[in-house]
Order: structure tokens, then C-alpha cells, then sequence
């Protein structure tokens, strides 16, 4: 029983990074008439974050390059989604483009662009609160459908870091006193 199994132990115990989800749109979800520029100002996004969409039949999310961002191309996006629920983990630093391509959706701002950084070491809490809704069931189903009560604030994610940490230690001790 050396040392290193006890650090491996503490390694699995005391998780190092949470990710958030962050409803879109709040309480109006993916919908015309709402603002994602401002929704999404003040936020910082990261690596492993998760973004849900919950949207209506006459909506869908397409995830697009930004020409066709700027430019409301719907013709070729990169990845599509229509079931009326969907989460979509933010993968990768850069910018991710979010439109909407019903017809004239994307023209009247039903469109989102998510800068995401490099991955965090503190939990971070979303400023709007999450919602459930039934997917529809027409449309193509998401890989990734999620549906969970809203993240933990700061306060609990801190809390719940101090308590995986002196659980791990606890084991930690255990082990190596034991061995």
C-alpha cells in the first residue's frame, strides 16, 4: 500500500472542474423577440459548459461558421438540431454560431454567438435560471438531450469542493494508515 495508490484514491474522490449549463434565453428559451446579445453579455463561458435550447415546432438551432452567422446562411450548417430540446457542450475555445433557420428567423436576431474560454477552475453560476420543457416529439432526436434542476450557485459548488476535498483527504488518511 504505497503513497501514490492513496493519491490516485484522493484524485478520484475530490473532482477538480464543474461544468455549467446555461438555459438560452432564460425563461424565454430559443424564441423570437429576445435579445441574445444581452443574454449572453457578462457571461464567460468555458470549455465543457453546456448550453440548453428549449424552443417550440417553429423553432430549430443550427450550429453554423461565422460568415454564415453574419450573413443568416442556412444552407450549410455544421450540426442541426429540431426536437424542441437540446444541449450542446461547448467543446472547444473560439467562437460557436447559433442561428435559427425557419425563414427569417435568423434576419430578426434569433441568432447567438458564444465565445468559449479555455476551461475554468471555479465553478461559475449562470445569471439566468434554468427551465424545463418536454422535447417535442417531431424532429430529429439530439444526441445530447438533457434536462436538470438549475446549477448550484457559487456558494454550494465552493462547499461541495471543500467536502469532496476533506472526504478525499479522509480516505486518503484511511489508506494510508490502514496500509
Amino acid at each position: 500500500m504505497d503513497m501514490g495508490n492513496g493519491l490516485l484514491i484522493l484524485l478520484l474522490v475530490a473532482p477538480a472542474v464543474y461544468a455549467v449549463e446555461y438555459t438560452v434565453g432564460g425563461s424565454s428559451g430559443w424564441n423570437l423577440g429576445v435579445n441574445y446579445s444581452t443574454w449572453v453579455s457578462g457571461k464567460t463561458f468555458y470549455v465543457g459548459d453546456k448550453l440548453l435550447f428549449n424552443y417550440g415546432s417553429t423553432h430549430a438551432v443550427d450550429i453554423v461558421s461565422s460568415n454564415d452567422y453574419s450573413n443568416c446562411v442556412t444552407s450549410s450548417p455544421l450540426k442541426s438540431y429540431s426536437n424542441g430540446s437540446n444541449t450542446i457542450t461547448l467543446n472547444s475555445t473560439g467562437t460557436m454560431y447559433f442561428i435559427c433557420p425557419i425563414a427569417f428567423h435568423c434576419a430578426q436576431e434569433m441568432k447567438l454567438a458564444v465565445a468559449v474560454s479555455a476551461t475554468s477552475s471555479t465553478p461559475e453560476t449562470p445569471t439566468t435560471p434554468s427551465s424545463s420543457k418536454p422535447p417535442s416529439s417531431t424532429g430529429t432526436p439530439s444526441t445530447t438531450t438533457t434536462m436538470s434542476p438549475s446549477p448550484p450557485s457559487v456558494a454550494a459548488g465552493n462547499l461541495c469542493n471543500i467536502n469532496a476535498v476533506v472526504l478525499g483527504l479522509g480516505v486518503f488518511l484511511l489508506y494510508v494508515l490502514m496500509g
